[in-house]
């Protein structure tokens, strides 16, 4: 979206400029302040010179053409006023307008937008309502295709839902009416500035440190993996902090929906699958990115979240040389994230042998984390298991690590321990045939 469709379509109505909120006349004086400052600066800025400018440098224009009209016309507007327009008509042109406070606050990790009128944050793994609002349907559908024609997609009433994803890695997701009967509804799942890391979810108590030497050595010996768990359980935040322990000097290939993940190595190459065209045509899923992705002379191969059929091309990629790939996949246990796996072929169409399906899934998996949002909000890893074999038509599993839960404090947070189950696991000779030698210890209970 051009600065000039930002100014002309009206964008700008969201600023809610308010001289003295105690009574109606002020409010309606400074609408009509914000009205003219608006027409005003169509008049007097080049918009197509604007468009050529840094982030930076446009603000600093948007500011002194503000700051310029109020002094012309004598505007009786104090200085916290006259910051507040001008920080609003920056986020509009240059942000996300309303939603731009709340992606500068650092204790936000989701903002759910239900209409034009409700938005809700979720802080600390609690969700709470917020005072941000949009002016109208159409303003919170603006901002919504801002954010999608930045990466190429595109929303209408023929496709009326997309996955985005913001300069910073957030997730979007945006869905509009006619499948959204209460007006536009818009998710964005944010991602810190400074990427997390092993450490940081061994202080949070999202798993302990004989688990974090455990899964870092499983990475190093490339053990193909899998990380299951609910929406919302930190799946993803785990596979960008697992793919750190990766050597810098594998060649990795990334596959996703929209692209999330933030590897730091050197030799990384990013793909992302390509919705279909307002014809229908020239749709790329991850089966094709996938397929193609191993004529790329991968050493890994990491899947955002698999999906569909794509998982039998991973599992076959898995068992023919490219050890060490990693995904993940919605589920509630470890046992059921296998099961889902093997469903996925099915949902597909495709004719599988059941036995020799789960004797493909039993050969290319060995670990599957399972992560959890428990009910006090916070993220924990409830099992590391490992897959050992086949035993007749059943895959069979063992847990090396596990959260036992044994209650609820009064202050609503989840009691439990999290410890090895005490048995070690079958891998523990092939990571130290990768010189990754783990002490015994780390699995005594």
């Amino acid at each position: 979206m051009s600065l000039r469709e930002v100014y002309t379509e009206g964008a700008l109505s969201s600023v809610e400029y308010k001289a003295d909120k105690n009574t109606k006349k002020s409010a309606a004086e400074a609408i009509s302040v914000k009205s003219l400052v608006h027409s005003k600066l169509l008049e007097q800025m080049d918009l197509a010179l604007m468009e050529k400018l840094s982030g930076n440098e446009l603000k600093s224009h948007l500011k002194m053409g503000v700051e310029k009209i109020v002094h012309e016309d004598s505007m009786l507007i104090n200085e916290y006023d006259l910051a507040r327009l001008v920080s609003e008509i920056q986020n509009e042109v240059i942000g996300l307008g309303p939603l731009e406070p709340l992606m500068a606050d650092p204790t936000v990790s989701d903002i759910l937008i239900n209409n034009a009128k409700s938005v809700y944050v979720e802080r600390r793994g609690r969700l709470e309502r917020t005072n941000t609002v949009f002016d109208s349907d159409d303003h919170l559908l603006k901002i919504i295709e801002k954010i999608v024609t930045r990466v190429g997609r595109r929303i209408d009433e023929s496709s009326p839902l997309v996955d985005a994803r913001l300069p910073d890695g957030s997730r979007v997701n945006a869905i509009i009416p006619p499948l959204a009967l209460d007006g536009p509804s818009m998710s964005i799942r944010r991602f810190s500035e400074i990427p997390f890391g092993m450490s940081d979810l061994v202080r949070n108590g999202s798993l302990t440190e004989q688990m974090a030497i455990f899964l870092a050595g499983v990475v190093k010996a490339k053990t193909n993996l899998i990380i299951s768990g609910g929406t919302g359980s930190g799946k993803t935040t785990l596979l960008n902090i697992l793919s750190g322990f990766i050597p810098d000097h594998e060649r990795i290939i990334t596959i996703e929906d929209a692209a999330e993940l933030r590897l730091q190595q050197p030799h990384v190459v990013r793909l992302e699958t390509r919705p279909a065209n307002i014809e229908g045509k020239g749709e790329i899923d991850q089966r094709i990115l996938v397929k193609n992705s191993l004529r790329m002379r991968p050493d890994r191969v990491v899947i955002g979240e698999i999906r569909g059929i794509e998982v039998l091309d991973m599992l076959q990629a898995m068992n023919t040389g490219h050890e060490g790939s990693m995904s993940t996949c919605h589920a509630n246990t470890a046992r059921d994230a296998l099961v889902r796996l093997e469903n996925m072929v099915g949902m597909a169409g495709l004719q599988v042998v059941q036995k020799s399906l789960r004797q493909q899934i039993a050969s290319a998996i060995s670990i599957v984390v399972q992560a959890s949002r428990l009910s006090d909000g916070k993220r924990k890893i409830m099992s590391i298991s490992e897959v050992i074999g086949m035993e007749g038509d059943v895959i069979t599993m063992q847990d090396i690590f596990a959260f036992k839960q044994t209650g609820v404090g009064m202050d609503g947070a989840v009691l439990g321990v999290m410890a090895p189950t005490g048995i070690r696991p079958r891998i523990a000779d092939k990571l130290s045939a990768h010189g990754v030698n783990l002490p015994d210890k780390i699995f005594e209970p």
